[in-house]
């Protein structure tokens, strides 16, 4: 089955030779190099599983399909002598309960910073004369929830032109709608606005949460449906 075009795997493809693996990528861009920067909640005393290993078994696990903790740990398990060694796994690869109480524990803004910073940086140029396009807009994550029950919804930013996910954070309350419009500026704090055509729903227009420079918005067959803005600087207010 093809990959769907917000997953990672085609642009990865195209760009950085997945599937002939990371031949001719410097140790600065590999995603390992990356993830080393996320940092481990757990005492130093006792770590059988270094924390980059970890994270790793659970992207490239992910990208190949894993939709739970169990089948993390088995794909990890099953992963031939070479790629073991490439993710760092020792004589053992993490179990299930090992994979599900670090990927718990771990700060997920940063996990998340590391991630589409790594993405980021692989993304093609847009063509000459052609403004980047990134559009915002929130989900809620089908069969996911919190502690308390609610279902968690994501506001991420994304580019439609790579398919590349350039940030997103959890929202709280249920469905997270009223939620976003808090978190729709710190989202947009972390990525390079220079030149950039933005788009997001009417909910983002609320001028008490967000301040924006050079904003614009563009009438539309739905008044107030889709807000377009070219982003010099962003500023919490």
């Amino acid at each position: 089955m093809p990959a769907s075009a917000s997953s990672p795997i085609a642009v990865l493809s195209e760009n950085t030779g997945l599937h002939g693996g990371l031949d001719g990528v410097g140790p600065d861009a590999d995603l390992l190099a990356a993830l080393a920067a996320v940092p481990d909640p757990r005492k130093a005393r006792g770590c059988r599983h270094r924390l980059v290993t970890v994270l790793a078994i659970g992207v490239c696990a992910v990208l190949a399909g894993a939709r739970s903790y169990v089948a993390i740990a088995e794909w990890a398990h099953e992963l031939p002598v070479s790629a073991r060694l490439r993710l760092g796994i020792g004589r053992r690869a993490p179990n299930e309960s090992t994979v599900r109480r670090i990927l718990q524990k771990i700060d997920l803004d940063a996990l998340d910073a590391a991630v589409s910073g790594w993405l980021i940086a692989r993304r093609p140029d847009p063509p000459p004369g052609q403004m980047r396009v990134v559009a915002v807009d929130g989900k809620t994550a089908r069969g996911a929830r919190t502690e308390d029950g609610t279902q968690v919804h994501l506001l991420a930013a994304f580019d439609p032109a790579s398919g590349v996910v350039l940030g997103q954070t959890q929202v709280s309350g249920e469905g997270g709608k009223s939620s976003e419009i808090p978190a729709f500026a710190p989202l947009l704090d972390r990525i390079d606005l220079t030149d950039v055509l933005l788009t997001a729903d009417a909910l983002c227009r609320h001028r008490h949460k967000a301040s924006y420079e050079d904003v614009v918005v563009m009438p539309m067959c739905w008044p107030g449906l889709l807000l377009a803005a070219t982003f010099r600087s962003l500023r919490s207010a």
